[in-house]
């Protein structure tokens, strides 16, 4: 799977673009604020129709313009698909193959992407919130209906929390509307903590032999899902659904005293064990770093096992972040089987084969010049 084409129209700063990329290495250089990171945001943009860097899409358009717009020409299983995201003040709209799709979850997925950032280096010692929406993002590439089932509950969860807040001025108003919202929100919870548990057991299988090596065999790696309500992996779906209609009626009342919601996937998170110990409390910053860099790599060769082929990986300033035997590592990997974008203020000092036959696209003040 690769990018061939990229057009934008009113997208961040750039008025008006149109890009040929190689499929293999395309380094984008340039000074800070020049719009690098734009280019990449449009990229992921396109495979999520979404940011990662902003949840306020306006942020996304020129300021003096009613819409953005992305599109892409991407050759999948040797096909080729035109891609189209247009952001308005009045929401987005998503075509595949010059089709709208009436969900964007239904467009989600036909351009696979890996995104690796500084900020991705928080992975470990970040937030739960960091680590949810990692997971969030990754299983929603490879199955689309985890994003509408997401999204479904996110929506019932503020339903529902907002209800809790109404109930805790009026303690004995009628309860049966949040009866019937506890329902449907544990549905979507029980799908969703099923799939994460699924995923989870997937990207196990790739990140630790991949952590194996980059520590040259000194370091294991695991990953456990802490779930918020006492739900394991061993465990199928129905089973699931039962132990949260168990757990949430056994905590109706304190959630009324508080006006939230208590347990759910939203309140999950993600422990990373080096060796035995949380890496998150006991790990050093080298072991935090190669967890990430082992997850991320694992998140390439997972999508490529369940979809048949290589996602697009986005380099995003990282590569100045890693030391050299992590980055070294890291562009050996991916090294002619990954179409890979970096982004960087100057590649004197990265000294590998892989960027010697690269495509080079110098950044200006939201212009882009193509090194011949």
């Amino acid at each position: 799977m690769y990018i061939h084409e990229l057009s934008l129209r009113s997208f961040r700063n750039y008025d008006q673009l149109s890009l040929t990329f190689d499929h293999k290495i395309n380094v984008i250089i340039g000074e800070n604020a020049q719009g690098k990171t734009n280019l990449m945001e449009a990229i992921y943009a396109l495979a999520f129709t979404k940011s990662h860097r902003t949840p306020r899409d306006k942020e996304l358009i020129q300021w003096d313009a009613e819409y953005g717009k992305i599109k892409g020409s991407i050759f999948k299983r040797n096909r080729r698909f035109p891609l189209e995201i247009v952001i308005s003040t009045k929401g987005k709209k998503a075509k595949l193959n010059h089709i709208e799709q009436k969900r964007l979850s239904d467009y989600i997925g036909a351009l696979n992407v890996v995104m690796f950032a500084p900020e991705d280096l928080n992975l470990v010692k970040g937030s739960p919130q960091v680590r949810r929406r990692f997971i969030d993002m990754e299983i929603g590439q490879i199955q689309p209906t985890y994003i509408y089932h997401l999204g479904q509950y996110q929506k019932i969860l503020r339903q529902r929390n907002h209800l809790l807040k109404d109930l805790q001025r009026k303690p004995h108003a009628d309860r049966t509307m949040l009866g019937v919202l506890t329902d449907q929100l544990m549905e979507h919870a029980a799908t969703i903590v099923d799939r994460r548990f699924k995923f989870m057991q997937l990207l196990r299988s790739w990140a630790t032999p991949i952590h194996e090596g980059i520590s040259r065999k000194l370091e294991k790696l695991d990953i456990s899902y802490n779930a918020s309500v006492k739900v394991s992996e061993d465990m199928n779906l129905d089973t699931i659904k039962k132990i949260y209609m168990e757990k949430f009626s056994e905590i109706e009342t304190k959630e009324i005293e508080r006006g939230t919601t208590l347990a759910g996937p939203h309140r999950d998170d993600l422990i990373f064990y080096v060796n035995g110990k949380d890496v998150q409390t006991y790990g050093s910053q080298g072991q935090q770093r190669t967890t990430a860099l082992s997850l991320k790599l694992a998140e390439i060769e997972l999508i490529h096992s369940e979809v048949g082929e290589y996602p697009i990986l986005l380099l995003d300033d990282v590569l100045s972040e890693l030391d050299d035997y992590r980055q070294s590592h890291l562009l050996h990997t991916i090294q002619g089987k990954v179409q890979t974008f970096v982004s960087t203020t100057s590649i004197d000092g990265i000294e590998h084969e892989a960027l010697k036959h690269a495509e080079i696209f110098h950044v200006r003040e939201g212009t882009i010049e193509v090194e011949k």
